[in-house]
């Protein structure tokens, strides 16, 4: 379970459980959804540990069992056959149009894995797969509905401000390793910086975009102001935990306004 990058494959499982209740999924359905994202959460993360285990094992990366020995190679390998064969059977028993969206998105992160990373636009498949995370959802209703452009677009910066925000920590392995992503390429400061207005701009989107905002979402908005401030003055790991405050922040605020 180390190996699947627990953390975020929790988080965006979580994201669409409560994605599903907001937009009034039964009970089943809504653990079909989640048990979907689940087993493509662990198809991409078992991927991704599979794929980098050289360049991890290269810097002495102790948080990731293949490249410290703690788990066998065939262990995870045949993790991943299993979640992927799940999450073909889960995705697809949302319905063509929910099922096939969703395998789409567990493609993105696979390549985003295998190619993408190491490119420019490797914000591109986070901003696809979080974009269409809430239209897998809301395309799993009977009958099915597209979501509303804001939240679409909102997902999409929110991708891109937790690509920033993921990569941040370890900028310097992989580049020693040949990573070259954009936050690479941007740098610590300015992929730091960048994370946060994508961030602020997807929590304005939220905030302004379905109808007339209650108090309680201003307030959230006030609160990501107050984090801005941390993240560009902060000294020391402030400014991190800040960038992180307001991406949570920004799902908090995405799931009540659904």
């Amino acid at each position: 379970m180390r190996a699947c990058h627990p953390e975020p494959t929790a988080a965006v499982t979580a994201l669409s459980g409560l994605l599903a209740l907001r937009l009034g999924h039964d009970a089943a359905t809504l653990a079909l959804v989640m048990a979907a994202v689940f087993t493509g959460q662990l198809t991409i993360g078992w991927s991704n540990d599979l794929i980098d285990a050289g360049r991890d094992r290269a810097v002495g990366r102790a948080d990731k069992p293949l490249a410290t020995g703690r788990v066998s190679v065939s262990a995870v390998r045949g993790a991943l056959v299993v979640a992927g064969v799940a999450c073909v059977a889960f995705s697809l028993a949302l319905g063509w149009a929910a099922g096939s969206l969703h395998l789409g998105l567990v493609a993105c992160g696979v390549a985003y894995n295998l190619v993408v990373k190491r490119t420019a636009l490797s914000w591109l498949p986070y901003a696809v797969a979080f974009g269409l995370l809430p239209a897998v959802v809301s395309l799993a209703l009977d009958p099915p509905e597209w979501p509303p452009g804001w939240m679409v677009a909102a997902g999409a910066l929110l991708g891109v401000g937790a690509h920033l925000v993921n990569v941040l920590p370890d900028l310097e392995d992989d580049a020693a390793t040949g990573v070259r992503g954009l936050p690479h390429r941007l740098g610590p400061a300015r992929a730091r910086l960048t994370a946060v207005v994508v961030l602020s701009v997807a929590s304005a989107l939220v905030v302004l975009g379905p109808g007339r905002p209650p108090a309680w979402a201003w307030g959230g908005l006030g609160v990501v102001g107050v984090l801005v401030v941390l993240a560009l003055r902060g000294r020391g790991a402030t400014p991190f935990r800040a960038v992180m405050a307001i991406a949570l922040v920004d799902v908090v605020l995405l799931v009540l306004r659904s």
